[in-house]
């Protein structure tokens, strides 16, 4: 903890204050929290019991981590976490370019300036908060980003050589001293740079032009790394990757339960919002269940991955759909309604990577084929399964709500329909009302209505009824009416 009053090297050493490398500051700090029974990393789900376990222990061992996941993993979040577990503030020498520690100090200005004050050396504090640094691994990263680079201009007004230590313009990483320091989708660095960071790992030398500087720096790397990148824009090169020393394998929620709290967490919703929106709970699954169906269909990409920001994005655009809806009638008050999923399409389809099936067919096609998909799973783990063939004595309980659409000559819902108009629609057809007492017993009453468009529309899925998109709204028919009038 800073001690304001403390300002030089003397008050410093009187302090009782002892020097910790960053490894064994994160490690001891880590043991503190684990013992208190306090989480370290906070906000992060799904990963209780697989990868914060084994963070925690890379943590414990002191190694450096690579995090090998697809995109929307949290990696980078883990990596910014653990700036909780470093101390609040350190010292440092004033004025150093690389946080020289005021008792170990490493580089020729800090021990210039505490062999000339000795114990009036100034030191400043340091917040965590500055302790952490972040790249992003590019192609056109140099040696001189990361490391650094010699100064001509520096070196003849000092008259220096150029293996003179002084006359070194310091890259992000030595300017990173004691703190942590972040490589993002590490393959795409060229393997003459991955080559750089071998000595700074290992021995803390580094080298520019040729000209070697010991120097041992003190950081805590963490690199994160796409599994595609491997075979699609470069690799770890192996010496490299010898030197860090765990890799953990980060994953999407395994659960839908996990993937609503953390698009609930994550999603930014305004708190202007024009009108009052009730979101069912189904409506929160279906946008979950949509991620969960985009990882597993053949139009899509699998090893590209489907970020976590789909479901976020596409949460924020369904209760803007809603909202438009409020807008365009003056209404203060709206429910999430099965079609207002239509307005996510622009977020699920700018967050998949489609394959050549998927291209050829278009986006669009595949978007609308995922929510299918969605409203079909969830469907089956209400609702009795919809079964192709059937015996002449078998009953089906859809059969009253397809007996009403038969004696309909069609049934239409509007984008724009009020809250009145919309649920006097939608009552008008009583077998629903059955279906959803038997099956949903426990819905709560203001979910009733997305609930009852949602047997519509999965029933529309299974070929039982006919769904088409007119001007703004849907129309529903009995498949053997609308077969009759297509020809």
């Amino acid at each position: 903890m800073m001690n304001s009053s403390i300002k030089t090297l003397g008050e410093l050493k009187s302090s009782g204050y002892k020097s910790r490398s960053i490894k064994t500051e994160l490690r001891e700090n880590l043991i503190a929290n684990i013992k208190e029974g306090k989480s370290s990393f906070t906000g992060i789900h799904g990963y209780d019991d697989t990868v914060i376990p084994q963070l925690e222990r890379a943590i414990l061992s002191e190694h450096n981590i690579n995090l090998l996941g697809l995109r929307g993993q949290a990696k980078t979040r883990l990596a910014r976490l653990m700036v909780q577990l470093l101390d609040e503030y350190i010292p440092a020498v004033k004025g150093s370019e690389i946080n020289d520690d005021p008792l170990e100090p490493i580089s020729n200005f800090a021990k210039e300036q505490i062999a000339s004050l000795g114990d009036k050396t100034p030191i400043t504090w340091i917040h965590r908060e500055q302790r952490f640094y972040e790249k992003l691994a590019t192609p056109d990263v140099t040696i001189s980003d990361l490391i650094g680079d010699i100064d001509p201009i520096k070196a003849a007004s000092l008259k220096l050589s150029y293996a003179d230590e002084r006359v070194i313009h310091f890259g992000m990483i030595p300017r990173a001293n004691r703190s942590i320091f972040v490589i993002n989708e590490l393959p795409d660095l060229q393997s003459r740079i991955q080559v750089a960071l071998f000595n700074i790992l290992e021995e803390g030398d580094i080298q520019i032009r040729g000209f070697q500087v010991r120097m041992p720096l003190d950081l805590q790397f963490v690199f994160t790394a796409n599994p595609e990148d491997y075979t699609n824009r470069g690799s770890i090169v192996t010496p490299l990757k010898d030197r860090i020393g765990s890799q953990i394998l980060t994953h999407y929620p395994h659960s839908i339960e996990v993937a609503k709290t953390i698009t609930a967490q994550e999603a930014k919703l305004q708190k202007n919002r024009t009108c009052d929106i009730h979101v069912p709970e189904l409506a929160r699954d279906l946008v979950e269940q949509i991620g969960f169906e985009a990882r597993n269909s053949e139009y899509v990409d699998s090893k590209s991955g489907i970020s976590a920001r789909m479901s976020i994005t596409a949460y924020e655009n369904l209760l803007s759909t809603a909202e438009y809806r409020c807008l365009s009638s003056g209404s203060k008050q709206t429910n999430i309604r099965y079609s207002d999923i239509i307005g996510m399409i622009p977020s699920i389809i700018g967050k998949v990577e489609l394959v050549y099936e998927g291209e050829q067919e278009g986006a669009n096609f595949v978007a609308e084929k995922l929510i299918g998909s969605a409203s079909k799973a969830l469907f089956d783990t209400y609702f009795p399964k919809i079964k192709k063939l059937k015996h002449e004595n078998d009953t089906d309980p859809y059969d009253p709500v397809l007996q009403w659409f038969f004696e309909q000559s069609s049934f239409e819902l509007y984008d724009d329909s009020t809250e009145d108009e919309y649920a006097s629609s939608l009552n008008a057809i009583e077998a629903l009302n059955s279906l959803l007492d038997k099956y949903m017993p426990s819905i709560l009453q203001e979910d009733k209505l997305f609930a009852k468009e949602f047997i519509l529309w999965a029933l529309a899925e299974y070929n039982k009824l006919n769904k088409k998109r007119i001007v703004k709204g849907f129309e529903f028919k009995d498949s053997y009416g609308a077969y009759l009038s297509n020809l």
